[in-house]
C-alpha cells in the first residue's frame, strides 16, 4: 500500500473539513502552493486511494431506516457469501469480521426495495448462510462523513471554516423535495463532491450561473454533504471495531451522544435489537482500542455490557467496492432513484 507522508495527511485533513474549498485557499493554509496540492490530490486519485463523493440525505434515497445485519456462515463459505452480498444493491457496506458473526453489512432500503422479502428470503437464500440477525436503526448520532483526521492547528481550522458548506455532524432532520434540475445536480455531486459549476454546466447543458445556483441550492438544503472517501487504514487507522452496547434505557440518550461525538466514530446508531447502540469506530492499533474500551466506554453511565468484533476485510463502504481493502473500485449499483 502506498504510504502517505505528512504533507499528504495534512492535505487530506484539510479536505475532510472543507471538501469543496478552492485549492489556493487550502494551499495557503497549509503553507504550500495550489499546484503542489493539486498534484498530490491527483496522485492519490490515480492510485485509487482517494475520491470526492457526497453523502445524500437518507430521506431522498431510502424508503425506511437502514438495518445493521450480522451474518453467520457455514464453515469455509464466508468469502462466497460476501461476494453474493456484493450483488445486493441495498448493501451499503460489507465487512468480513471476527467475533460472533462472519459478515457485517448495512442494508439501506432503496426506492423499490421489498424490505421484508430482502431480509427474510433473498439474503437467507444465499448458499452458505447459516443465520442472519437484522436490527433496525432507530436513531443516528454519527455517520462516516463526520469522521476526520485531527491534524490541523486551531488557526488552520479557523481559516478553513469559511469554506465549509455545512457541518457534517449536523445534517437536517428532513430535506424538502427537489425539482428535476436540482435532482440532476444532486446526481453529479453524489459521484463528484468537488464538481465545479463549469463542469456541472456542461453535464447539465445549462449556463454556468444556473449550474452554480443548482449546486448551492442542493448543498444549502443539506441534500448532499460532500466528503473525502478514503479508507481509514490509509490514514493510519487500520483497526476497525464494531461495538454493540447493552445500555439501560434511561441512559441511552447520553451514551449515544457521547459516542456520537467521539473522534473514533464513523457510524453510531441506536438500534432495535439485543444491543441498544452500535458504534463503528477506527483505531491506530490494539492499544488504542483497548484504552477506548476501558477509559472512554468505561466511564459512561448505564452500560450493562458490550460485544465487540473487528473487521478482517473491507469489501464495500458507501456502495463503493474495495480491492485489497483500501483501493476504491466502482459503484456497481444504481443508488439514486429514477429522475422525478
Amino acid at each position: 500500500m502506498q504510504t502517505l507522508d505528512d504533507a499528504d495527511l495534512d492535505l487530506v485533513a484539510a479536505l475532510q473539513l472543507t471538501p469543496r474549498a478552492p485549492l489556493n485557499a487550502v494551499a495557503e493554509v497549509l503553507g504550500t502552493s495550489a499546484s503542489t496540492a493539486g498534484r498530490r490530490i491527483q496522485r492519490l486519485q490515480d492510485s485509487r486511494l482517494l475520491r470526492f463523493i457526497s453523502t445524500v440525505h437518507w430521506s431522498l434515497i431510502l424508503t425506511a431506516n437502514p438495518y445493521v445485519v450480522w451474518i453467520k456462515c457455514e464453515p469455509g463459505m464466508t468469502s462466497s457469501v460476501a461476494a453474493a452480498i456484493q450483488q445486493v444493491p441495498e448493501a451499503q457496506s460489507i465487512l468480513i469480521t471476527s467475533g460472533d458473526a462472519d459478515i457485517h453489512c448495512t442494508i439501506y432500503p432503496l426506492a423499490g426495495t421489498d424490505l421484508r422479502r430482502l431480509l427474510t428470503r433473498t439474503l437467507p437464500a444465499i448458499p452458505g448462510i447459516a443465520s442472519i440477525e437484522s436490527h433496525l436503526v432507530l436513531r443516528t448520532a454519527r455517520q462516516a462523513v463526520a469522521w476526520h483526521l485531527d491534524r490541523l492547528t486551531d488557526e488552520q481550522t479557523a481559516a478553513l471554516r469559511g469554506h465549509v458548506d455545512a457541518d457534517p455532524s449536523s445534517p437536517p432532520e428532513t430535506v424538502g423535495p427537489l425539482g428535476e434540475a436540482e435532482f440532476n445536480a444532486l446526481r453529479l455531486l453524489f459521484d463528484d463532491g468537488r464538481i465545479t459549476a463549469a463542469q456541472a454546466a456542461r453535464e447539465l447543458d445549462v449556463s454556468r450561473s444556473t449550474a452554480y445556483r443548482l449546486i448551492q441550492s442542493v448543498l444549502e438544503a443539506g441534500a448532499a454533504r460532500p466528503r473525502v472517501e478514503i479508507e481509514p487504514a490509509v490514514l493510519g487507522f487500520p483497526l476497525t471495531a464494531l461495538i454493540t452496547l447493552d445500555v439501560q434505557p434511561q441512559h441511552i440518550p447520553a451514551v449515544l451522544a457521547a459516542l456520537g461525538a467521539h473522534p473514533s466514530g464513523r457510524f453510531t446508531v441506536m438500534t432495535a435489537g439485543p444491543a441498544s447502540i452500535t458504534h463503528h469506530a477506527v483505531f491506530r492499533d490494539e492499544d488504542h482500542l483497548s484504552r477506548f474500551v476501558t477509559e472512554d466506554i468505561g466511564e459512561l453511565p448505564g452500560i450493562n455490557g458490550l460485544n465487540m468484533s473487528t473487521a478482517l476485510a473491507v469489501l464495500r463502504r458507501q456502495w463503493i467496492d474495495r480491492d485489497n481493502d483500501v483501493l476504491l473500485g466502482d459503484r456497481v449499483h444504481a443508488v439514486l432513484p429514477p429522475r422525478p
